[in-house]
């Protein structure tokens, strides 16, 4: 049996995913992003192989997604992030008519035709407001774990209004409301409310369409996921893998390789 690589490269961390020619998921792992992304993205290959028990001549494809993909030396292919969180809610979900990719440096909403193909999307890649990224200085602020923020936040019976739309001064902004005596949880919900609304804002730009996915690693953040739920009316599709949304994506797009005949020219030259 010949397996498949999907390998997605974000700002923040670097994720990968193998699976076998009937498209079953056999490793996965994910990593905190280096300063050099061709470096995450060998030492992410290495970790999912060694999840999966398996060596790189065992790998037909490979595909390579998201910001890094073109640092991904042993890629076979690269395919835009676009197209792999749609492709990727689309098997995890195949009613999926709009996705709500939510990364570190940027935020996306994709529109999904009927017959899967992608016809509209919107993305706030100049600005890192409404992103991961802006919920990080909330976290350094507060000097608590990001996977901490959103269970904190729920807990808020009077959240402050965030008016900073820039992420370098919204630390600032929280540290100055803690100093006013505002309680941790009021702040973060606040800073919560403030992401919401700028990611629905890109939703309905593309037209909301149900069913709506909700991927990226803000996706675990439970705070978000209530907060987008009201402010969307609608309810969201939350993957347990919805992390590796885009690596799944990726990978369906080389089984699509091997399964037409494809074959790794990394693997075929002894690429170690």
């Amino acid at each position: 049996m010949k397996y498949v690589a999907g390998i997605d490269i974000g700002s923040t961390q670097a994720k990968g995913i193998i699976m076998d020619e009937n498209g079953e998921i056999v490793g996965k792992a994910i990593l905190d992003m280096e300063t050099n992304m061709g470096s995450a993205a060998q030492r992410v290959f290495e970790r999912v192989l060694a999840n999966a028990n398996l060596s790189i001549s065992d790998i037909g494809f490979t595909v390579a997604t998201g910001y890094g993909r073109y640092r991904v030396t042993f890629g076979d292919l690269q395919v835009t992030e676009i197209s792999c969180h749609a492709r990727g809610a689309l098997a995890e979900f195949p009613q999926t008519r709009t996705v709500l990719d939510i990364g570190g440096q940027d935020t996306k909403a994709i529109r999904i035709g009927d017959s899967g193909q992608v016809t509209d999307f919107a993305m706030n890649d100049k600005c890192a407001a409404g992103t991961g990224r802006f919920l990080g200085a909330a976290s350094f602020a507060l000097d608590m774990p990001l996977s901490d923020l959103g269970p904190l936040a729920l807990k808020s019976t009077r959240p402050v209004k965030i008016t900073t739309t820039c992420t370098v001064f919204a630390e600032t902004e929280v540290i100055g409301h803690l100093a006013k005596g505002h309680l941790p949880e009021d702040v973060l919900m606040g800073m919560h409310h403030s992401i919401a609304t700028r990611c629905a804002s890109l939703v309905r730009r593309v037209g909301m369409a149900p069913e709506v996915t909700f991927s990226g690693g803000v996706s675990r953040n439970v705070a978000m996921v209530a907060l987008l739920e009201e402010v969307l009316d609608s309810p969201l599709n939350v993957s347990t893998q919805s992390q590796f949304m885009g690596a799944i994506g990726a990978g369906l797009y080389a089984l699509d390789n091997l399964q037409a005949g494809q074959r790794s020219q990394h693997v075929e030259e002894g690429v170690r």
